[in-house]
């Protein structure tokens, strides 16, 4: 594994992937308040907000994987205690309605890729998540958002499984409740990706 973080996040090599930061879930609509909360209180928006705008002016492409639920439920199954228990707040993530939308803090830039799943918990299965950044030449995955319980363990699984090099910035992913989270970051993604803080890449992205 690359040792150099300015050559393993080169920008044309690199793509910014956010999990599910939008207002139902991560802001001021959201249904887990206490993952929220926390996110708010550590820092944990504005890192994610701070790596995604410095990505851009870098030229790295940033990608936000988002979570959505038709009106009718098409192409969702409640096949797990996590998914059946929020599935009585999905509507607040119907297309095109305010939980559906990404937190103001992030903005969107134009080259921006917004992708939704209407089904499931990480977001390479089944969506065109790995073709779309093999097309754009991606070879280096930059981890944020929420939450390392689930989302971004998944994430970081899946990508290293499909061959990407995987950074995890620490500050900028979170869970609940914390001691796991440290947990799983010292025995499981620690063992998988590159983990930095927001400082490392905010310094290998120099601004332009």
């Amino acid at each position: 594994m690359p040792t150099d973080l300015h050559e393993l996040v080169t920008p044309s090599r690199t793509a910014v992937l956010t999990m599910e930061m939008q207002r139902g879930i991560t802001g001021d609509k959201a249904m887990m308040t206490e993952l929220r909360d926390l996110m708010v209180e550590a820092g944990t928006i504005a890192n994610i907000a701070s790596i995604v705008w410095r990505a851009r002016d870098a030229g790295a492409r940033v990608v936000h994987c988002t979570a959505e639920t038709r009106p009718d439920g098409a192409g969702r199954v409640d096949n797990c205690r996590l998914l059946a228990a929020t599935a009585a707040g999905a509507a607040l993530l119907n297309p095109g309605s305010d939980g559906a939308q990404l937190i103001p803090e992030l903005g969107v830039d134009e080259a921006d890729i917004v992708l939704p799943r209407l089904h499931g918990l990480t977001p390479f299965t089944s969506t065109s998540l790995d073709q779309i950044l093999r097309n754009l030449g991606v070879t280096t995955v930059v981890a944020t958002g929420n939450s390392v319980n689930v989302g971004i363990l998944g994430l970081v699984i899946s990508a290293v499984d499909l061959g990407y090099q995987v950074v995890v910035a620490r500050d900028a992913v979170a869970g609940v409740p914390v001691d796991y989270v440290d947990a799983v970051m010292a025995n499981t993604i620690g063992l998988l990706a590159t983990v930095v803080s927001t400082a490392d890449l905010l310094r290998a992205w120099p601004e332009r």
